[in-house]
């Protein structure tokens, strides 16, 4: 079975192809940061007119890629959400008139229990039941996996997730968008022992997050600063991002202990953060990430989402249905 996956849930278009023998066979990505770094976020207009200008001539050079046709596809998979609503039309528009005009059938994506299950894709793969930490622009959350499609919310952000937090710092400190690569690289030059930022919420029980407060810190930081020079700038990213590190670390070795399960899946944009990898090997657990290039929005990891369901017999009504919201204990 080869499945055709199309991403376009924010600010990247994203399309692959799986094949149930040989894996993902064919993707390519194209990325819309320039187009929103002038306005320090993506503005969802931009981002929807953009994916109707990419996602057809991307879907195209896909498959010739792999010298293929069309005609040679055996289903198509679409996020459906969560997302920006005009972003998700797009692709959801594009895939179901694929599927009708070839006759296969298409299945609607959740993003999140794909990133969750990018990590498959890797040569490390985590055994079930695993705890998933789900961490990127929009979402950080702690997510129990005991099946297929069986998934139970632990905790999650109360406010901002941990990569607005990110994002929002580089854009105090006169970074761009996005905001995680830039403070990394930032805090590579930064000393440890001149800024110390809170863990929001590791001080009393449970699961949730919290990043808003950790922006306050930062505008205090700057604010208080005798000059905002570069090193300055460096040491306030280190400490911010020793902050939000310390507080992911702390949680999920909170949510392995509670739970009993010591395999751990990292996923997310904010996963490919180098010091949080490092950090998570201090715990007693298997840790697993999925490969790099695929911890950011893509479309090999909505491939191998649809194809897991295709092959299980599912399949989405001749009906296009997007959510901006959509709990990951809500998928059918």
């Amino acid at each position: 079975m080869r499945v055709l996956g199309i991403e376009t849930s924010c600010d990247e278009t994203g399309i692959a192809i799986y094949d149930t023998t040989e894996g993902i066979v064919a993707q390519n990505v194209y990325s819309q940061v320039d187009l929103h770094a002038k306005y320090g976020g993506v503005v969802p207009e931009l981002a929807s007119r953009d994916h109707i200008r990419k996602t057809l001539p991307l879907i195209e050079q896909t498959i010739a890629d792999i010298n293929a046709s069309m005609d040679q596809l055996d289903g198509i998979a679409y996020t459906a959400g969560p997302g920006l609503t005009p972003a998700l039309l797009v692709g959801a528009t594009l895939a179901r008139a694929l599927a009708w005009s070839l006759d296969v059938p298409a299945i609607a994506v959740h993003h999140m229990e794909a990133h969750l299950l990018a990590t498959l894709l890797s040569p490390s793969r985590p055994q079930l039941p695993f705890i998933a930490l789900l961490v990127s622009g929009g979402h950080t959350m702690l997510v129990k996996a005991t099946d297929f499609g069986e998934y139970e919310i632990l905790g999650e952000s109360l406010d901002d997730a941990a990569g607005e937090a990110f994002d929002k710092t580089a854009k105090l400190l006169g970074l761009g968008y996005p905001g995680g690569p830039e403070i990394a690289r930032l805090a590579e030059h930064g000393r440890g022992d001149v800024f110390t930022f809170p863990r929001p919420m590791t001080d009393r029980p449970g699961l949730d997050f919290s990043f808003s407060g950790l922006k306050t810190a930062v505008q205090t930081a700057v604010r208080n600063a005798r000059k905002l020079d570069d090193q300055t700038r460096a040491d306030i990213a280190l400490a911010l991002e020793q902050a939000i590190v310390s507080t992911l670390y702390i949680k999920c070795r909170r949510a392995l202990d509670e739970h009993g399960i010591y395999q751990l899946v990292l996923a997310g944009g904010v996963a490919a953060n180098q010091r949080l990898r490092e950090r998570m090997k201090e715990l007693d657990a298997h840790v697993h990430y999925p490969p790099i290039s695929l911890c950011t929005d893509n479309g090999a990891m909505i491939a191998y989402a649809g194809h897991e369901r295709l092959k299980r017999g599912m399949s989405t009504d001749l009906v296009i249905n997007c959510q901006a919201r959509w709990s990951i204990e809500a998928i059918d």
